[in-house]
C-alpha cells in the first residue's frame, strides 16, 4: 500500500522586518533620487516564502511626497522631492509589508516598520542684510533696502556713522549653523574716505569728505567658512553742509484778517492791508542767500 501525503503551506506567518524602528539623518541638500534607506535594511522575510508587497506612508502633515519606495516589491526608500529645512525638519514614515497585494480578498498578514527622518540643515543660503523683506511664500529669499546716511562736508566724524534703516548687519539664514560673517567695502570708495569694521559692520570715516557729491558704497557680507556665500548691499552717504544755526521766523507775531463765509483755501490777508496775502517766512543763517 502506497500512501502519498501532500502538505499544503498555509499562510499562517506574518512578514518580519529586521528592525521595527529606524532613524536616518538626511542632509537638506541631498540630491533627488538619492537612496535614503537601502533595500537590505528594509526587506522583510516571510516563513511561508510568500512574495512581499510593500507600501510607504507618511504620518506627518505637510511632508507627503518627499520620500518614496522603488517599487511594490522593492522597499528601498529614495528622495522624490527637494528638501527645505525651513519647511520641515523631521518626519515619520511607516513601511507596510504584506504577503498579499493591496486589495486582495485573501487572508493577508501585515508587518510594519517606522522610519524616523531628521533633516539636517546645511549651508545653502548666502547672508541676508537686515532688515529684509521676503519676496516669496516659502521665505527662502529675503531682499534688503539700501542703507543711507550723511556726513558734513570737510568735517571728520570719529564715531560710527548713523544709517537708516539701521546699522550694517547681516545674518546667516541657515540659522542652526550661524556661520561667522565679515564685512568689507568692495566698491564706490575710490578715495578711501570710509572704512567698515570687518566684525561689526560699523561704518567710519578715514578722512574728510571734501566733495559735495554723494558716495554710493558697495558693502559685501561674506561667510568666513565659504567666501562664495556672500551678499552685496548699497550704502548711500550724502555729503551736506554743516548746520550751525537753527531756522527762525522773521517775526515773532503775525497778524491776519479773514472774512466770514470765505470758502476753504481762501487767502488770509495782512491785518491793515487787505490787498496783500499774509506771508509767514523763516530764515536760516546757514543759507543767507536763500
Amino acid at each position: 500500500l502506497e500512501i502519498l501525503v501532500t502538505i499544503l503551506n498555509m499562510n499562517d506567518n506574518s512578514p518580519v522586518f529586521k528592525q521595527t524602528n529606524l532613524t536616518k539623518v538626511v542632509p537638506e541638500d541631498t540630491k533627488v533620487n538619492a537612496t535614503i534607506v537601502a533595500r537590505e535594511d528594509l526587506s522583510a522575510s516571510d516563513a511561508d516564502l510568500d512574495i512581499i508587497f510593500y507600501e510607504l506612508t507618511t504620518i506627518v502633515a505637510g511632508t507627503d511626497g518627499y520620500f518614496a519606495i522603488k517599487g511594490v516589491n522593492n522597499p528601498e526608500i529614495y528622495l522624490q522631492k527637494t528638501l527645505d529645512y525651513e519647511k520641515f525638519n523631521s518626519t515619520t514614515l511607516v513601511l507596510y509589508a504584506r504577503d498579499r497585494p493591496v486589495g486582495s480578498t485573501d487572508t493577508t498578514n501585515t508587518a510594519t516598520t517606522t522610519i524616523n527622518i531628521f533633516i539636517e540643515q546645511v549651508d545653502t543660503k548666502p547672508p541676508w542684510f537686515q532688515p529684509c523683506t521676503f519676496i516669496n511664500t516659502d521665505k527662502s529669499i529675503c531682499i534688503s533696502s539700501p542703507y543711507t546716511g550723511r556726513v558734513n562736508i570737510s568735517e571728520m566724524s570719529t564715531e560710527p556713522l548713523i544709517l537708516e534703516p539701521g546699522p550694517i548687519y547681516a545674518i546667516d539664514p541657515d540659522y542652526t549653523l550661524n556661520e561667522k560673517i565679515v564685512y568689507s567695502i568692495v566698491g564706490g570708495d575710490t578715495d578711501k574716505v570710509f572704512s567698515v569694521d570687518a566684525d561689526t559692520g560699523n561704518l567710519t570715516m578715514n578722512k574728510l569728505a571734501t566733495s559735495p557729491d554723494s558716495y554710493l558704497l558697495q558693502v559685501m557680507a561674506t561667510q568666513v567658512n565659504n567666501i562664495q556665500k556672500y551678499s552685496i548691499a548699497s550704502v548711500e552717504i550724502k555729503v551736506i553742509n554743516k548746520s550751525n544755526h537753527a531756522p527762525y521766523f522773521e517775526s515773532r507775531i503775525y497778524n491776519g484778517t479773514v472774512f466770514v463765509g470765505l470758502a476753504p483755501r481762501s487767502f488770509v490777508f495782512q491785518a491793515g492791508n487787505l490787498s496783500s496775502p499774509l506771508r509767514i517766512t523763516a530764515a536760516d543763517d546757514d543759507f543767507p542767500n536763500v
